[in-house]
C-alpha cells in the first residue's frame, strides 16, 4: 500500500489592513508555531494553538545568568591555557615566567568568581523578597 504524500502546493492569497496585520502578528507572537504559515493554517482550520507562557520577572535572571556564564566560561579557558603552557615549559626562567602570569590570572578569575557570587546573591535576595 503506498503511503499518500500531504504536500501543500496550493496558494492562499489575503488582503488585509496594516491594522489587522498587527492584530495578526500579535496574536502570532503569543504562541509556540515556528512558522507563521503553520499559525494561520491552525487559524483557518480552527486547529487548537499552543500559547506561549513566560514570567516577565525572569527575563532580568535569564539575562545576567547568561552573562556570568560567559564570564565564567572565559576564566576557565584562561586557566586551561596557563595549566597547558605550564607542560610545555623546559627552563626555571619559564617556570617563573609562568608562575607570575599563573598568579594574574589566579586573581583575575577569582575576581570574576567573587562578582558572580554577588550577582547570585543580589538575585537571591531580590528571589526572597
Amino acid at each position: 500500500m503506498k503511503e499518500q504524500k500531504n504536500n501543500r502546493n496550493k496558494w492562499l492569497h489575503v488582503r488585509v489592513t496594516e491594522a489587522e496585520l498587527e492584530a495578526i502578528l500579535k496574536a502570532y507572537s503569543k504562541t509556540t508555531s515556528p512558522k507563521f504559515s503553520d499559525f494561520l493554517r491552525r487559524q483557518v482550520l480552527a486547529k487548537p494553538h499552543i500559547g506561549k507562557y513566560r514570567n516577565e520577572s525572569l527575563n532580568d535572571f535569564v539575562t545576567v545568568l547568561a552573562g556570568l556564564k560567559m564570564e565564567l566560561k572565559a576564566a576557565g579557558n584562561n586557566l586551561n591555557q596557563a595549566v597547558k603552557k605550564l607542560h610545555t615549559l623546559n627552563h626555571r626562567s619559564e617556570l617563573e615566567r609562568w608562575l607570575v602570569t599563573w598568579e594574574l590570572d589566579k586573581r583575575s578569575f577569582q575576581k570574576s568568581v567573587e562578582s558572580i557570587t554577588r550577582h547570585m546573591d543580589k538575585i537571591n535576595d531580590q528571589w526572597l523578597r
